[in-house]
C-alpha cells in the first residue's frame, strides 16, 4: 500500500461535501479535504513537483510510479493572486514527504474570508486501486497522519 500524508493539519472533510461541484463531482480527482487550520503546507508524498500554479494556490506531485497528487489550498484562494501564500519550491523540484512546500499568512486569508477547505486529490485515480480514505471528521496533523492509502 502507498500512502499520503496529510499535507496540512485541520479536519478532514469528505469530497462530496466540499461546496465546490468541480471537487464534490470528483471532476479533478478522487480523495478528501481538510478544513485547514496551520500555515504551512506539506509534500504529501515523495516525488516530482509536475505543476505549480502561478497564483501557489495548488500544486501537484507525481510519484515514481506516475500518480499525481494535487493539493488544492483552500477553494477561493485563486482570487488572492498569489498574495498571502509564499512558495518555497518550484516546479521540476523532487521533494520527499514532508518538505514544506508553502507557507501561508492566516491571518490575512482569514481576513480576506478565505475558505480554507484544501481537497487533497490523486489526479489520475484510474492508475490506483483499493483507495482507503480517512475518516471524515477526523483531526490530522500535517506530515504525521496518513489520510490515503492505495495499491496499484
Amino acid at each position: 500500500m502507498y500512502e499520503i500524508h496529510a499535507p496540512i493539519s485541520g479536519k478532514i472533510i469528505e469530497l462530496s461535501k466540499v461546496p465546490d461541484p468541480v471537487f464534490s463531482e470528483r471532476l479533478t480527482g478522487d480523495g478528501l479535504a481538510i478544513l485547514a487550520n496551520s500555515d504551512e503546507v506539506l509534500a504529501p508524498c515523495d516525488g516530482q513537483i509536475t505543476l505549480f500554479f502561478d497564483t501557489k494556490h495548488a500544486f501537484a506531485i507525481t510519484t515514481s510510479e506516475g500518480v499525481q497528487i494535487l493539493v488544492h489550498i483552500g477553494l477561493d484562494t485563486v482570487i488572492m493572486n498569489g498574495i498571502g501564500i509564499f512558495a518555497l519550491h518550484r516546479p521540476g523540484e523532487y521533494v520527499t514527504a514532508g518538505t514544506p512546500i508553502l507557507k501561508l499568512d492566516l491571518p490575512l486569508l482569514k481576513k480576506k474570508k478565505i475558505n480554507l477547505i484544501s481537497p487533497i486529490l490523486i489526479v489520475n485515480y484510474d492508475k490506483v486501486q483499493a483507495l482507503q480514505i480517512k475518516a471524515a471528521g477526523t483531526k490530522v496533523v500535517a506530515g504525521a497522519d496518513t489520510v490515503l492509502q492505495f495499491s496499484l
